[in-house]
């Protein structure tokens, strides 16, 4: 079985993430809408330099910052689910983000036409899947 194209588009997203590279947004409608849902900073912003802007300021407190995709999830015609793992140490203090916010989270990404019109970032993965009204233990 094959993918959708929205989850073979979030997948080559996330490949770059993995990869540690976050420069590109040629997949992103300009109005996107970009939103942390929780974790240290929650906030909402507009648009690929807003999106710019979040990821820049986030990314910027954090060392050896990597993200692993769990898997892919179709959720219905135009979103797609994807549990993720992370790791970082703060720049500063030297902390392992473990120890402020977990390490197991989820996005969200909602597409149409090819472009990612939204993306919510959960730092917490159970808070994820009861925003969507799923079960943790839900496959994924």
């Amino acid at each position: 079985m094959t993918d959708s194209p929205n989850v073979e588009l979030v997948r080559s997203i996330y490949a770059d993430w993995e990869r540690g590279d976050f420069s590109s947004a040629e997949w992103a409608d300009p109005e996107i809408e970009y939103i942390f849902a929780d974790g240290p900073h929650p906030g909402t912003w507009t648009g690929v330099p807003g999106m710019a802007k979040a990821n820049r300021d986030w990314l910027t407190a954090w060392e050896d910052w990597t993200v692993t995709a769990e898997g892919y999830r179709q959720l219905n015609g135009d979103r797609v689910l994807v549990p993720f793992s992370f790791h970082a140490r703060g720049k500063t203090s030297g902390i392992e983000v473990g120890q402020l916010i977990g390490t197991h989270g989820a996005t969200v990404f909602q597409v149409r036409d090819g472009k990612v019109l939204k993306v919510a970032q959960y730092f917490d993965r159970d808070r994820a899947f009861a925003d969507l009204g799923l079960t943790p233990d839900t496959d994924t």
